[in-house]
């Protein structure tokens, strides 16, 4: 299992943020062959030690611009001091070493002893630790993590690594990392390292689904325990006043909920993001020792159904107005920074959002976690964005994709803010082999998670695309008037239009736009409106939103904007600092778009909602 580490009355987790001291060789000239062969073993550490923070990206920390834009094997190391406690005792506890995320192969030792490797820059990974720390108390214990950034046709996100072989152009090994997409590829530590404990014998994983009628729900459970035989499991299921609801035991079961507070979305119901509390408690026998294991779990009660017009949530239509987003800001880069998060979270409901896809790679838990609370609905998206190679369709890539979608569900089951998965962004779908690849990778899902609709998002033609036969729900991007017909809002009315219908007629299944958008550079006005000006993009959202407006109607269930805020990418011709399709700046202030889409938003939200119609944007405090 990869339970989020929690502190219990079994359990202990000590965060090992702060600064790490790290290394790279930025010696020019430097041989870029292992770049290529990263699964190879890293090179020995070389160049200076300098400090670096945990979590982030390193690519903004220093004024190096060789790191800026680094390709190849970096290294991070800490010393901590283990608390005796967790060194002693028969059987002494479990010890665990848990990264949030590093991107993106990382290989991780203690005291020398390699414990884990693991390849992907945006899920969870972890190590027990026990053997390699438990002989000896108060001493120092030291993390070394080798990381590597390189990006092959066979990684997810794929790319790949081109030699620039003409000496008179270019210095002795010379090379860059090409990559499809469209964001920087930022590198490091990202999310929490996080030392936890456990009993020898421990809760290894949990799983719950849920049904529900307006009077009962059930909530199926499933348990795992690893290290004993001899055991017994107790489960209590807590409401948000701490009263307890239902009662279980056994590792498999049914709790049943009388008068269920239902999971509802943000604007959806007066009471959004309810969440129960499951609190699951092992008792058992290990070589004559009594061990007691404690772990609650967030709970929603809800539903999802799709069916060929509509989305339902506990069985009513529900209307995706949301959000794009990347983790993404200044100096940070793609780290965890909880300042930030909670903004983003309240600039949200200012908008009147009520959902976003985790565009285009898994979210630190620490957002999801908010999302579940909040009720603010997630496509949740793997990282296979910019699969546009032949070679990225082949068997090494499809193996690599079914695992990274294991490891997605493992993190995410459990969570009701999670109400479809998206196992790629825009790839070539128009080639013959993403018939099999891509009814293979949803399959796959599926049997991992029968309780989700699945998608992948494309920017295909309808009548080419050998992927959206498989899926549940269309999600398309488009971006007419910006990368096609540049500067002609006027042909948005007819293309729009047509892209739905041509896509309805051949599949009858819901569709999402799951991209619309223009850049905007904050502070260019224009009238009559010229792209990049403000003007432009609130002009161009307002075309868009009136074809949506008669489509909603029909079989148009969601509309998410491309972008929340502006972001980062790789240098080129047309980005200017990064992307500026936000409607917030990077920094997160608003542009005139905002204000479009603030009130587009909350119109939909009085129109559809059960809440009193009072509630309009401007007397919600939040």
């Amino acid at each position: 299992g990869m339970l989020q580490p929690r502190d219990t009355p079994s359990r202990e987790r000590k965060e090992l943020g702060g600064l790490w001291s790290f290394r790279a060789d930025l010696s020019p000239g430097r041989d870029a062959g292992f770049a290529q062969r990263w699964y190879r073993r890293p090179l020995r550490q070389t160049g200076p030690v300098i400090d670096m923070p945990v979590p982030a990206s390193f690519n903004d920390i220093t004024q190096d611009p060789s790191l800026e834009n680094y390709i190849g094997w970096v290294w991070y190391e800490k010393e901590v001091l283990l608390p005796r406690r967790w060194l002693q005792g028969d059987p002494a506890p479990r010890v665990v070493l848990r990264f949030g995320s590093a991107h993106y192969y990382s290989i991780v030792w203690v005291n020398g002893v390699q414990v884990v490797e693991h390849e992907g820059g945006h899920l969870p990974f972890e190590a027990d630790i026990s053997s390699v720390v438990q002989g000896s108390p108060d001493t120092l214990c030291r993390i070394t993590v080798a990381l590597n950034n390189t990006l092959s046709p066979h990684t997810l996100p794929p790319g790949t690594i081109q030699y620039m072989a003409d000496k008179a152009r270019y210095p002795k090994n010379y090379f860059v990392q090409n990559t499809r997409f469209d964001f920087f590829n930022y590198a490091g530590i990202h999310r929490p390292v996080v030392l936890y404990t456990t009993p020898a014998a421990y809760i290894d994983d949990i799983t719950v689904t849920t049904t529900s009628s307006d009077t009962l729900a059930t909530v199926q459970y499933q348990v795992s325990v690893v290290g004993s035989t001899a055991n017994s499991l107790s489960l209590s299921l807590r409401d948000q006043e701490g009263k307890v609801v239902a009662t279980g035991d056994g590792p498999v079961g049914e709790l049943k909920v009388l008068n269920p507070n239902l999971w509802w979305p943000y604007l959806m119901h007066e009471n959004p993001g309810y969440l129960y509390s499951l609190e699951v408690r092992l008792q058992a026998q290990l070589g004559g020792v009594l061990l007691e294991d404690v772990y609650a779990l967030p709970v929603g009660i809800r539903t999802v159904h799709v069916t060929s017009t509509q989305f339902l949530i506990n069985g009513r239509p529900f209307y995706f107005h949301g959000v794009n987003k990347h983790e993404d800001a200044d100096i940070r880069g793609k780290g965890l920074d909880w300042p930030l998060i909670v903004k983003d979270f309240n600039l949200l409901r200012w908008l009147g959002a009520n959902s976003f896809r985790t565009s285009h790679y898994p979210y630190a838990e620490e957002i999801m976690d908010l999302c579940d609370a909040y009720g603010i609905a997630v496509i949740d998206e793997s990282p296979a964005v910019g699969i546009k190679l032949p070679e990225s369709f082949g068997n090494k890539s499809l193996q690599h994709h079914l695992a990274v979608m294991e490891e997605l569900v493992r993190r995410d089951k459990n969570r009701p803010s999670v109400v479809m998965w998206s196992v790629a962004n825009e790839p070539a779908s128009e080639l013959p082999p993403a018939a099999h690849y891509f009814k293979t990778v949803i399959a796959h899902t599926k049997a991992l998670d029968p309780s989700r609709p699945v998608t992948f998002v494309t920017d295909a033609t309808y009548a080419l695309d050998h992927g959206a036969p498989y899926v549940d729900v269309i999600c398309v991007n488009s971006y007419f008037s910006w990368y096609h017909d540049p500067g002609h809002l006027e042909v948005i009315p007819l293309q729009l239009t047509a892209q739905f219908e041509n896509w309805y007629k051949t599949y009858q299944k819901p569709i999402i736009q799951s991209e619309y958008g223009a850049d905007s550079v904050p502070g260019l006005h224009s009238d009559p409106p010229l792209m990049f000006s403000e003007e432009y993009q609130q002009a161009m959202l307002r075309e868009y939103h009136a074809v949506l407006d008669k489509k909603r109607k029909e079989y148009v269930v969601g509309e998410l904007i491309w972008n929340f805020a502006d972001f980062m990418t790789n240098q080129g011709t047309t980005r200017v600092l990064g992307n500026k399709k936000g409607i917030f700046t990077r920094q997160r202030q608003p542009k005139a778009a905002a204000f479009v889409l603030r009130d587009r938003y909350w119109k939909i939200a009085n129109e559809s909602s059960c809440l009193p119609p009072v509630i309009t944007s401007h007397s919600l405090f939040l």
